[in-house]
């Protein structure tokens, strides 16, 4: 139990110190003018006809150094710019967002630990004040392979091949990289363990072969350990080729070490390998472990070393006298058996952070982990290297082919009936069943390794009792939306919302339809200044009051309509006289909780700020 408090004690610690180490201060609000800054970092985005640039520059006001990220539309720019250039421009910077309702994406969390002090847009042509100079010149290495790339494959097609090589999806279409995700295909577009594998694999399978090819060094050298080598040095490349983001570095060293103990003659796959590998990730990053990305590549991982390790599919893999065809078939079973494994422990995982998860993705798996590893992947190396002697041309078009029929399968799956299932947020409680279970199934042997079935068995009947709030409510109380009782759909305040407000909004309810206009809403009135909806919850009608405009309303008028409701929602102060039956989610509230989802049948409130603690990236809205 010391032990175990100790460890405790220092993973807080970790946390601790990794945040001070690394954590930007956001600025106090936003700033538009003319901003001067350096160039540190550059990622394109073709897709979306623009670049995000990372700028340090200094703070108006205060001139403290910051780290700002702004996306640059390509109409802005004249040329491709480079790491180190210095840049003039006019636009707009405002602290990185909190969740823009509860359970959503904390991206000013993530802006903290990565260093970002703002985030913003530029709105007119940037100047360039002098070249670069002394940049990250492996960066500008990886983007203008990625430009090669995608000149040589157009549209999605080199955005995948482009992923696939340096990491960078900039030039995948929305709705394929949609699809992607959909069909449980996306893991293929970010470099992990599938790709550094590969490349380690392939790399030690062919080192061996070829010093095979030389009797003397056989005789001399343990080759095995040489190969290891090379592999080594090949997943480091690649690492570092494709930008040195945690899931790769993550994959290559828990690749690394499987190559250590293929060459100290131990098992190569074992739960303490995981751990070891999980001990010195969290080690360094700590904050990774609320990730989708830390949890899903763990997850994956322990299920293939626990069934690795299972005795009846150690004796489905034993050695035995059969026919080629019937040996295949065995081995695609066990795929697929692997595949829908993984699958079921990846789906509350994909429920808890995005609210959305696919269905079938282990069916798609079977034929896309192939056909990237086995054809694209090697395609794309092979056009690269004959691109040397302006002789690739032939193996693009054989790559573009093949990741044309990636997508095929990803877009079949995808639309497939009942592919996808969205779930409102979920609870933090059911997700911890969710993780005791794995872990639990995980890390015992025997028969006692089952009652973690049970803790599974809970989380998924917890699932289906998970409902949709009835009101949601943005932070700065201008996007607001809430469940028509008769059409169960989402009904959106303003219909002109942008699409991140509404993408947040309809994850927060665990809709996928395209949400109804106000006018055509039963029991619904409004005008320019105020929507009375009249909500029912079981036989109680619920009498919500929302504005709409801003001009000075009677206060008398004002605070006899609030007595008559029970909710009464503003994005703007309101006054003490204004008082409804239950609540009244005003400015002077929002600024406080951030976002908020209401059940009105329980009478229940819950916010954004509900979920954050004192820490230095929460920021109630201004």
């Amino acid at each position: 139990m010391l032990s175990l408090s100790l460890l405790v004690m220092a993973g807080c610690l970790g946390v601790w110190l990794r945040s001070e180490m690394v954590g930007a201060e956001a600025i106090q609000r936003p700033l538009s003018g003319t901003f001067t800054g350096t160039v540190v970092g550059l990622e394109e985005r073709p897709a979306l006809e623009r670049d995000r640039l990372t700028l340090a520059l200094r703070e108006p006001g205060t001139a403290r150094a910051i780290k700002v990220r702004v996306n640059l539309p390509v109409r802005f720019r004249d040329h491709v710019l480079e790491t180190g250039t210095v840049v003039r421009f006019r636009g707009r910077l405002a602290p990185p967002a909190s969740p823009m309702f509860p359970g959503g994406y904390d991206f000013a969390r993530s802006a903290w630990f990565s260093g970002i002090a703002a985030t913003g847009q530029v709105t007119a042509p940037i100047e360039i004040i002098s070249a670069a100079g002394g940049g990250d010149w492996l960066g500008d290495r990886r983007n203008g392979l990625s430009r090669h790339i995608t000149g040589r494959l157009a549209g999605s097609a080199g955005g995948i091949a482009a992923a696939l090589t340096t990491g960078d999806m900039g030039a995948i279409s929305g709705g394929d990289a949609q699809a992607m995700r959909d069909a449980g295909l996306a893991h293929l577009l970010s470099i992990s363990g599938l790709h550094v594998s590969a490349v380690i694999g392939g790399v030690y399978l062919l080192a061996l072969r070829l010093l095979a090819l030389s009797p003397a060094l056989a005789l001399r050298v343990r080759l095995p350990i040489l190969a290891a080598g090379c592999g080594a040095l090949a997943g480091i490349g690649y690492t570092l080729l494709s930008g040195s983001q945690v899931p790769t570095v993550r994959s290559c060293l828990g690749a690394l070490l499987v190559l250590a103990a293929l060459a100290m003659g131990r098992e190569a796959l074992s739960m303490r390998l995981l751990a070891v590998a999980a001990f010195i990730v969290l080690l360094v990053w700590p904050e990774s472990i609320v990730g989708p990305s830390f949890q899903m590549s763990f997850a994956a991982v322990m299920v293939l070393v626990a069934l690795g390790n299972a005795e009846p599919l150690k004796r489905w893999l034993a050695p035995r006298e059969e026919a080629l065809p019937v040996k295949g078939l065995r081995h695609v079973l066990l795929l697929l058996v692997m595949g829908v494994a993984i699958e079921m422990a990846l789906l509350p995982i994909g429920l808890y952070h995005f609210h959305r998860a696919g269905i079938y993705g282990s069916f798609a798996n079977v034929l896309a982990i192939p056909l990237t590893t086995l054809v694209i992947m090697p395609l794309v190396a092979l056009a690269l290297v004959l691109d040397v002697v302006g002789a690739g041309g032939p193996i693009w078009w054989l790559a573009d082919h093949a990741i044309e029929g990636l997508l095929a399968i990803a877009h079949f799956i995808a639309n497939s009936p009942g592919s996808v299932r969205v779930l409102p947020t979920m609870n933090g409680w059911h997700f911890l069943l969710f993780v005791a279970g794995g872990l639990w199934l995980g890390l015992w042997e025997g028969r006692v390794r089952l009652w973690g079935v049970v803790l599974i068995a809970i989380g998924f009947l917890g699932l289906t009792m998970v409902q949709a709030p009835d009101l949601v409510i943005s932070g700065d109380g201008r996007h607001i939306g809430w469940i028509d009782p008769d059409s169960r759909r989402l009904v959106m305040l303003r219909d002109g919302s942008s699409d991140y407000a509404l993408d947040n909004m309809m994850e927060a309810v665990g809709r996928r339809e395209w949400p109804k206009a106000v006018s055509a809403v039963r029991r619904t009135r409004c005008n320019s200044d105020f929507c009375a909806v009249t909500l029912r919850t079981g036989e109680t009608l619920n009498h919500v009051l929302i504005a709409r405009g801003h001009l000075i309303v009677p206060e008398d008028q004002l605070a006899k309509a609030c007595r008559q409701s029970d909710v009464v929602i503003a994005d703007r102060r309101l006054p003490d006289s204004c008082r409804p039956k239950w609540l009244k989610a005003d400015r002077a509230m929002l600024d406080r909780t951030g976002g908020a989802a209401i059940d009105l049948d329980r009478k229940t409130l819950s916010t954004v700020a509900d979920t954050q603690g004192d820490h230095g990236w929460w920021r109630a809205w201004r």
